[in-house]
């Protein structure tokens, strides 16, 4: 696991990183295929989470409710990201209604594969973005107290 309290990722976002790791690696010690995508999934909502937690949450009338769809809006530069995680969504909802059967081992490692990325390119752009000062402070996202709906 990474050592995601680094100063410059803000505290929150730390935090959700930790659980995006936690999920990787029982992503990786999973024996089924169905498990393994799940946790894979699952991950990639968090480290979506922590992004959009460091960029704030969008407002207004029409604001986005998945994390996929909020991660558009604050960091658009990782659409190719949401839209593959987005697509995902429904076949995670399927597992958690029991339908095991639909996750082949080839999805699941993809989706391991793509998660692990995922979750290494948000620490990255966390990283830059408040080594070069450009990141919101964390006591500022600390207590905007962003509940995420993961989709």
């Amino acid at each position: 696991m990474q050592a995601w309290g680094a100063p410059s990722i803000p505290a929150g976002s730390a935090r959700l990183l930790q659980r995006a790791d936690a999920e990787l690696v029982a992503a990786q010690f999973s024996h089924e295929a169905w498990e393994r995508y799940s946790h894979a999934h699952l991950a990639a909502v968090r480290a979506g989470a922590a992004l959009v937690a460091a960029r704030g949450r969008p407002t207004g009338r029409r604001a986005p409710t998945t994390v996929w769809d909020m991660l558009d809006v604050v960091a658009p530069e990782f659409v190719r990201w949401s839209s593959f995680f987005a697509e995902g969504a429904g076949l995670r909802s399927a597992i958690e209604a029991g339908r095991f059967e639909l996750v082949s081992v080839e999805r699941a490692e993809r989706a391991l594969c793509a998660a692990e990325d995922f979750v290494d390119a948000v620490a990255s752009s966390l990283s830059a973005a408040t080594d070069t000062g450009d990141g919101p402070a964390s006591s500022r996202v600390a207590s905007r107290g962003l509940a995420l709906r993961a989709s």
